[in-house]
Formats: C-alpha cells, structure tokens, sequence
C-alpha cells in the first residue's frame, strides 16, 4: 500500500508521497496510475518527497503524464503546506524546499485548521529570466510572446481582451500548438495573459504534462514577469486563474521574485 496526502493550491492538486514508494525507474508509471482521474486517485502530479532536516526536504515532481518537470510553483506550496502540518508550524515559520530547478524558501504567512488544514505562503522563487520570441505556426501565423525561465519554461502571450483568443485561435488550441512547438525542443507551458489594471492580470494556463489547467505556480510568476518587463502593469501585481489568484511580487531583472497564494490538505489514504 502506498500513502498519500492530497492537496491543492489554487485547484492545482498534487499527491505527496515518500520518495521511497517505489525506485526512479517506476515513478513515471505509479505518477500515471494514481493521477488518472477515472481509474486513480486523480492529480495534475506527484510530488515525491524526502526529510533532509528538521524543517527541510526535497521534493521531485512528475506531472499527471509520467514526465518529471523541474518544479511547480502551486506543488512546491502544497508540499510546504504539508510539511506545516506535519511540524506544527505558525506563521513566521521558514521551510526549505529543495526541487529540481534548486531551493525554494517557503515563508508560512498565516494558517487555519478549523477544517483541515489550509495555509498561507510566500515562496522565493528565484531569479527569473526573459526575452521577447516570436514564433512561426504550421499555418504560417507569428505569435509574438515572451520567453520566460522560472525555474522551468514558459512562453507567455498578451491577449487583446478577456476572449483569450489570439491569432484566431482559442487558448486551450493556441497552447496545445505551442507547448510542443519546434521551437521548444523539450516542451514548454504556455499562459495567456489579459492584462485588467496597473495591479491584476487574469491568465490562461496550457501545462506542460499536463494540458489546459486551473492553475500554476510558475505560471502565474511567468505571466507576471512578462506584464511587468512589458511595462504593462506594476508590482505587486495579482494574477487570477480560474483556480484563484495568487499574488507575484517582483522588483525587475536580476532580483529574485516572490509569490503569495494558499494551498490546503484535501485528504490523506492508501492506494495500491
């Protein structure tokens, strides 16, 4: 039997179970069978973790389809949320994360256990990096976006209006073009972004791994870079996905960025 505990951030929802569930080479098919939603428990991934110290651990992601993803924003927070719990933990405390794409300081900003347990974090999410990148599409369409790391890829896109239509195209048929793009030899995630005023924008999300989802941590961090670098809005700036919203905090280029959002248990059982 294999324990789990379930937990979602924004609708974003990630199973935690010991890394020493099963060896690197089975992880892919475990990730499949427990993530589907029919057949599973259901998840858009596995965070598989590890204690490395008494407010630390590391935590390896695969996404809903097998594939291991360097980091997600809203797993890394449901992990840190779990790991709360687990210590007991109040707000001011600090946890240590170590991912894929490198540390992440987990600060717990406030927390509630009046049902379950739910709590508020800031997560320093690196230093990101950005550049402007047109891309060609098979039918011979440019789409200009912004190429963002946040630890892992993403390619953003400024919508018009609150369609989340671009050249043409519906999101969830644009993201589906892009995220396998030529362009991107290893995938990427694609957000689209209408911007709403100086401090909000509202994103759409096509995931890597996983399709057209209700949220992301990095995503929102990677849509707010690209609004921010544009000049189109200003930090602190709250990102809404249809999961909910999260708030991004970001000073500009060579500075680390930081992202506020909740992330609560849902359940805790065994699966075979």
């Amino acid at each position: 039997m294999i324990g789990f505990t379930k937990a979602h951030a924004c609708g974003n929802d990630f199973l935690i179970v010991g890394e020493d569930a099963a060896a690197d080479g089975e992880r892919a098919n475990l990730t499949r069978r427990l993530c589907s939603r029919h057949s599973g428990v259901g998840a858009d991934g596995i965070e598989f973790f590890a204690w490395t110290g008494p407010a630390s651990g590391r935590a390896r992601l695969h996404n809903a389809d097998g594939s291991m993803a360097e980091i997600s924003g809203n797993g890394t927070r449901c992990v840190a949320a779990w790991m709360a719990d687990e210590l007991g933990c109040q707000a001011g405390d600090k946890l240590q994360i170590a991912t894929d794409a490198g540390v992440r300081e987990c600060r717990v900003d406030r927390v509630c256990r009046e049902s379950g347990f739910m709590a508020e974090i800031t997560t320093a999410m690196g230093v990101p990096t950005f550049a402007p990148h047109t891309l060609r599409l098979s039918d011979g369409t440019e789409i200009v976006g912004v190429e963002v790391s946040t630890g892992n890829p993403h390619f953003v896109v400024m919508v018009v209006d609150d369609l989340f239509v671009a050249a043409g195209k519906g999101w969830e048929s644009l993201g589906a073009e892009i995220f396998a793009h030529r362009d991107f030899p290893g995938q990427t995630n694609v957000e689209f972004v209408n911007v709403m005023n100086e401090h909000a924008i509202e994103i759409r999300i096509f995931e890597r791994g996983v399709g057209a989802t209700a949220s992301s941590g990095t995503g929102s961090s990677a849509a707010a870079v690209a609004a921010l670098a544009l000049r189109r809005c200003t930090s602190p700036l709250t990102v809404a996905a249809p999961g909910g919203a999260q708030t991004v905090a970001w000073s500009g280029p060579g500075t680390e960025l930081f992202l506020t959002g909740s992330a609560a248990l849902i359940a805790r059982g065994e699966a075979y």
